[in-house]
């Protein structure tokens, strides 16, 4: 029989006093390959250590073929898993039990109206049973303050773009 896994010891606080950004966890996924003709990515993606390894093709909703994921269900996917992380980790120190948490994210892609460019909106929707939602919501702040997900779609992230050489 193995040990449970043990989750994470992270603080909650506003506990950081450097004074620049202190990475955690990095990684890397490199995207090759497919056809970009369409302005949509194709190819395949790969993670630094190989765990992730997927075909990417357009949404057969916008004339692909389907047959493989596409960037916004992979922003979907890590929005929800990190949002669901942040919510039970406050949960966990609320002594409130995570097991039943579940969390969809809705990544719609479209046109901004104020400059004709592209933009994603995402919808968050939390399933807790058997929690009161006057219980839950001041924990949904709190996770929502703590995901470096929602932090991002809410304040932007720094991002530098180079030409490798």
């Amino acid at each position: 029989m193995t040990d449970p896994i043990q989750p994470p010891s992270l603080s909650t606080e506003k506990d950081f006093d450097g004074t620049s950004f202190s990475p955690i966890y990095t990684t890397t996924v490199t995207v090759s390959g497919g056809t970009a003709s369409h302005g949509r990515a194709s190819g395949r993606a790969r993670s630094d250590d190989g765990v992730l390894d997927l075909s990417l093709r357009m949404p057969a909703k916008l004339g692909g073929d389907g047959q493989g994921t596409n960037p916004e269900q992979l922003f979907a996917a890590g929005f929800a898993a990190c949002f669901h992380g942040a919510l039970s980790l406050v949960a966990r120190q609320a002594a409130l039990d995570p097991s039943t948490i579940s969390v969809d994210a809705t990544v719609a892609f479209g046109r901004d109206p104020e400059d004709g460019g592209y933009l994603l909106r995402v919808d968050l929707v939390v399933s807790w049973p058997g929690t009161d939602p006057e219980i839950a919501a001041p924990l949904l702040e709190k996770a929502d303050s703590l995901c470096p997900y929602a932090r991002m779609a809410w304040r932007g992230t720094p991002t530098t773009i180079t030409l490798a050489s």
